[in-house]
This record gives structure tokens, sequence and C-alpha cells, in this order.
């Protein structure tokens, strides 16, 4: 990369709500990246929706809002395709001053759960579906984009339409050639069932790198969005009455031959992913709070929508919260429809990975698979309210095994936070708060 023709780059980490939080810097800093001299206060990844200091947090006065270091990722830097500018990006981690992992950083929650995959000599790959909606911001009221082609605001659904695709040719053009710059295999793109909506799917990687992607994704469609004068949003429901955004997650283990560990030959999987089935299941309740973050997040988990609100799991059944989608054997795979699309990928992919190895680890058994209608069922239901998803979340001795102890608790703080503030605020407003920020 000729460093000549850049003036400034960007470093930045992820926070507990997936914003990036960093610096901009002169590009004659960038020989000091990897050097631990680029610092930032450890309550920067604990900040909330709107970027205020956690009260009570253990981070700020208790320990005089101390600094920790970043160190980049193995990603390597990325351009920023949607600023005008020509600058780059590094993705950076966080780190104590000693250089141990923060433990309040969700990508080193990710590397933690796959390093206990990597001691059985298992590799974890992962796949990333993730639907959005391309609005138009700029009144009081969120609506629906404007056509690029009649410059009138859309009418009518139009799910699976090329037609729809084709109005919007020129952002989605411009999104698949960025992705290739920064290094993201995107794969298909729909038009989805929800007015302006859409999807995207991502390929399937090394799982730490589906989470980068996933992470790097939403922050590109957002700012292309803006150059292409709309904004775009992963919120889970921006409006009542349209289709909610969800992520799905997709994965399979590999074992050190690279034989898929849940690929038995025929259509059923191997003991092996039962176990992780069994294991996805007893955490999902107490994982609402990663799988549905934010106050918004509950308007989408209602029954009949496509969002699943019990636990269970099916063969090639889209009601179901985890599908065996229909593959060769070779494929075969697990895909969890929980999530909504206003997630942070590296808490999603940690709890979803660990409480597969858990069911593995512990060889639980599932439940009998679901035929039918998952909704007309009696299931185990995910957390009804954000309080009941926080209380299960700080609480839940499975979500204990999973990530660190420090995360928990600087992410029930963030939350409780978060939820107190938003009830002083109309419901007619919230979109304000989430449009661009989750």
């Amino acid at each position: 990369m000729d460093l000549n023709q850049f003036r400034t780059f960007r470093v930045a980490t992820c926070d507990l709500n997936g914003q990036m939080r960093g610096k901009r810097l002169p590009i004659s800093d960038y020989d000091t990246v990897d050097q631990g001299a680029i610092k930032l206060p450890l309550s920067a990844l604990n900040l909330d929706v709107w970027g205020s200091d956690i009260k009570n947090s253990p981070l700020v006065f208790e320990t005089g809002d101390a600094d920790g270091i970043l160190l980049p990722t193995d990603r390597g830097p990325v351009p920023m395709p949607w600023l005008d500018v020509p600058t780059f990006f590094v993705p950076m981690w966080t780190y104590e001053v000693d250089r141990t992992p923060f433990a309040g950083d969700p990508r080193h929650a990710l590397a933690r759960v796959l390093d206990r995959y990597a001691t059985r000599g298992w590799q974890v790959v992962a796949a990333t579906e993730l639907e959005f909606y391309l609005v138009d911001d700029s009144h009081e009221n969120l609506s629906p984009p404007i056509n690029p082609q009649s410059g009138r605001p859309l009418v009518g659904r139009a799910y699976m339409s090329l037609r729809q695709l084709d109005s919007f040719d020129a952002y989605f053009s411009e999104l698949y050639d960025a992705c290739e710059l920064m290094g993201i295999d995107a794969q298909t793109a729909i038009s989805e069932a929800g007015l302006g909506q859409f999807e995207v799917n991502l390929t399937h990687s090394d799982a730490m790198c589906a989470a980068d992607d996933t992470w790097l994704f939403k922050s590109l469609v957002r700012g292309l969005a803006r150059k292409h004068g709309m904004a775009a949003t992963f919120m889970a429901k921006p409006f009542a009455h349209e289709a909610g955004n969800g992520m799905h997650v997709h994965f399979s283990v590999l074992d050190e031959e690279g034989n898929n560990i849940f690929d038995n030959g025929g259509t059923d999987g191997t003991v092996m992913l039962r176990h992780a089935v069994a294991g996805c299941l007893e955490a999902m309740a107490a994982s609402t709070l990663v799988f549905a973050p934010h106050g918004n997040s509950y308007e989408r988990l209602v029954p009949n929508t496509h969002a699943p609100t019990g636990a269970s799991w099916a063969y090639e059944n889209r009601t179901s919260a985890l599908r065996i989608p229909e593959s060769h054997p070779k494929a075969r795979r697990i895909e969890h429809r929980v999530a909504g699309g206003d997630i942070n990928p590296y808490l999603v992919l940690s709890v979803i990975l660990g409480a597969a190895l858990a069911g593995i680890e512990d060889e639980m058994v599932p439940p009998d698979p679901i035929t039918g209608n998952a909704y007309d069922l009696d299931l185990p239901q995910l957390a009804p309210t954000w309080q009941d998803a926080i209380d299960a979340f700080e609480s839940d001795p499975l979500i204990a095994r999973i990530l660190p102890q420090a995360l928990i608790e600087n992410l029930c703080l963030t939350k409780q936070q978060e939820l107190s503030l938003l009830a002083d605020i109309d419901v007619s407003e919230h979109w304000k708060s989430y449009l661009e920020t989750v």
C-alpha cells in the first residue's frame, strides 16, 4: 500500500454495542500502530448507545478511567470507500497496558471461544445473512426510500423482486465493488419482504473472519447509503407494520483433516450436530440479550413474523429457531435464526458457538425436531422483555461458561442504563436513537 496517497487514517475497536470506537491519526503515525502506542480509555468499550459513560461502571471513576492499548487485528488495513477523501481503517482490539487481552472487548470474547475449539483441533466455519432497510430519514417520520428511477417514494412490497433490486442498482453495484476492496466476500443480494428491505449474504469463512466481515459490512452499508442520498439501518424493527431485520448465522465445524464433524453422509447429521443443537437450545433464552440487545429489538420478536420466539430445531423449516438446511452432506450445518440485525456480531457468534461447544462437551441431547409451524407449538420461550433478558443473561450459569464475567457485568450495566433512559423518550422518537448506531 502506497502511504503517500493518504494524509490520515483511522483506527478503531468494537464496543459492546458493535460501534466503532477509535481515532483519526496523521499518516506519520502509521508506523506506531503495532507498537502499543495508541491508547484508548477502557471505558470507551462500555458506552451506552448514545455514547455516554455507564453510571457505576468500574471502568470509569473507580479505576480513574484508565487507558488500555490498541493493537491491530490480523485483518490489516482496509479502505473506507464511503468517504470522499481517500483514507483507510485499521481494525484494532483492546488490551490492558501489560498487553493481556481486555476482558470487556467482544472480539477477545469470541477469540476465547474459538481457542476452545482449536484445542480440539477444530475450526469453526461461519457465515452471516444480513437484512437491512434503505430509508429516507430527512423528515420527522422515518419513510421508505425514494426510488432512484422514478424520484418517488417506494410503494408496494417487492419480495425477491429483481425490479426493486435494479431500481437501486447504482447503490448495490458500488456496494459490491466496495466489498471487494475491503476483502468482504459478499454473495447473494435479494429484495426482502419489507418496503425498502434487502438482504445480503456473506460467504462462509473462518468464524473470526465472518465476525470481522459482518462488523465492517454494517459500516459500509450505512456509509454508502449516505453517499447515495439515503440512510441504511439494521434496526430490528424500523417500521411497525413491516418485516423486521434479522441476522441469520450458519456454522459448521471442521476437524484436523478438514472433515465436517456434522456430516454423517446423510441428511440427519451426526450425533455431534445434535449435541451442538442441544447446547444452542439450552442457552437460547439466557442469550436473548445478545440476540435482542435494544429496546426496539423486542418489537421484532413476535409470533408469525419469521422471527423465532421459542427454542426449537428442525430440518428445512424456517419457522424454527434452529434450522438444518437441505444441502450436500459435506456442507451439513446449523442455521441459527434468532438474532436481529441490530446486534454485535462478535457477541452473537460467541454465545452461539460457545453454547454449541457446551452441548458437545456435556453430550446434551436435544428434543425431537419439530414439524409444521413452530408458532403453534408449546415451546420454551425467549426472554419476553428487555428487563427479563438482562436478568436472565446476568445470572445464567451457561452464559458464565461462555463469556468473561467482566463482560457480562459491563453489558448488563450498559443495557440497564439504556432501558432507563429510553423510557423517557417517546416511542415515536426511538428510531432517532437507533437508526445508524445499531
